[in-house]
């Protein structure tokens, strides 16, 4: 019964791409799920000029939709809207053709649902069940809530996605059309630590016991912390992000959920950024579940697991706490991302602590990444009053309970020696401190 409607449905990406008309509204599985035929058929009808004018919700962009829909090419054609800026798209951004959408991860859903008319969603799936479902496999995020709310559906079959578990799966009776296209997935293996990053991971990891539950950010300072983590016993798994160095740590035995309060033994996510081994592992893997950006980013579902530790990195962070990790140099860097939905959600859960770390300097020790404020118009992407742990190269402070003076000669304390007389300066001219 399936197999007849699979293949009625079947058609050439060309083809798919047909059912998009003038003005619509646009999304695209995030990251490694890009959709590449489908995209590449849709800019084929914009530069073609059959296609005149697109709207696109966008988050996470890489190669694929920058060199398609989102090419500067057709800048004229295509208005962007981003939830979370990729470094492709930073220069778009910052000229104005690309517009940011501020907003906390987990709402993303909802935004979706009740302010937007979504017109067409577009994503990669993994082939379908013999119950005629699809996995969405490493993109979860807000596509599932996307593809249930928009006019038409359009799935990008490929073998080489991961079925995935959890809340991820559409049937074939909510799609409208199927292409297919086995190609190897994007693979984001995480960059290489350097010393002061491998210092920093090893702070971290002192504070992480037996049974806790991680959630680790995008970057290389949050997955340093995984390497130090080898004689610990029963971690949990709750992210944002699932990286290759948690799937390590299961593999050895180290992250078995078994603690965890709230789906005990699963290790949960909603995006996946990794290699192809990792993609592997998460394939029919009952112990890896998915689901929408609107469940793991939730503070309040995050706080149901007791002993949570979030980890995130920064860009900056001033004398009162003020976190930046989104904007640099006058212009939007990245996103806010799931960052302060964790920094929320940890600090509520029972035990539990989130951790915002950083190195003390930028460009080869010029420049300070602690500052008496931070610059005009930056984002703040952790409030003073959420901020919990900062950790650097030089040490770690628990910003809690700490006043004004006490929490600026503490983050000083955090760093470069070469920096710190001029930010007791910069503090006694705020008076902040005596």
């Amino acid at each position: 019964m399936y197999s007849t409607a699979y293949n009625e449905k079947r058609v050439t990406p060309d083809q798919a791409v047909e059912i998009i008309s003038e003005n619509d509204l646009l999304l695209y599985s995030m990251a490694c799920s890009e959709p590449p035929a489908l995209l590449e058929a849709t800019a084929r009808r914009l530069r073609a000029g059959d296609l005149k004018k697109l709207n696109v919700f966008s988050s996470l962009p890489l190669k694929t939709a920058m060199t398609t829909i989102l090419a500067p090419d057709l800048c004229d054609q295509v208005e962007v809207l981003t939830q979370f800026v990729s470094g492709g798209e930073r220069n778009l951004v910052s000229v104005g053709l690309n517009y940011y959408l501020p907003s906390h991860f987990h709402q993303v859903p909802r935004l979706i649902s009740e302010f937007m008319e979504v017109d067409v969603v577009l994503a990669t799936v993994s082939p379908m069940d013999k119950a005629g479902f699809f996995s969405f496999g490493l993109a979860n995020d807000y596509i599932t809530t996307a593809a249930r709310a928009a006019k038409k559906v359009i799935l990008e079959v490929n073998e080489n996605m991961p079925r995935v578990f959890g809340d991820s799966m559409i049937h074939i009776s909510e799609v409208d059309a199927i292409v297919e296209n086995h190609v190897p997935l994007v693979e984001v293996p995480p960059g290489e630590p350097g010393p002061e990053d491998q210092v920093i991971g090893r702070s971290i990891a002192d504070m992480i016991g037996d049974g806790d539950t991680l959630q680790l950010g995008i970057g290389v300072l949050p997955n340093a912390v995984t390497a130090f983590l080898g004689d610990r016993k029963d971690l949990g798994i709750h992210t944002e992000v699932l990286g290759p160095g948690m799937i390590d740590l299961i593999k050895k035995g180290i992250v078995t959920g078994a603690r965890k309060t709230l789906l005990p033994r699963k290790h949960v996510f909603t995006v996946a950024l990794g290699d192809k081994p990792m993609y592997d592992f998460i394939n029919d893997n009952p112990s890896v579940e998915s689901y929408p950006v609107s469940f793991t980013n939730h503070p309040a579902i995050i706080a149901k697991n007791d002993h949570m530790i979030s980890i995130n990195s920064v860009l900056e962070v001033d004398l009162l706490g003020q976190c930046n990790a989104e904007f640099m140099d006058g212009h939007q860097f990245s996103g806010t991302g799931g960052q302060l939905d964790f920094v929320r959600g940890a600090f509520d859960s029972k035990g539990g602590m989130s951790i915002l770390a950083f190195r003390s300097t930028a460009k080869k020790g010029a420049v300070s990444r602690i500052v008496p404020r931070l610059e005009a118009g930056a984002a703040v992407t952790t409030p003073r009053m959420d901020a919990h742990w900062l950790v650097t190269e030089h040490g770690k402070v628990n910003l809690k309970g700490k006043s004004t003076r006490d929490r600026a000669l503490a983050i000083i304390d955090l760093a470069h020696p070469d920096f710190r007389d001029g930010l007791v300066r910069a503090a006694e001219e705020m008076y902040i401190i005596g």
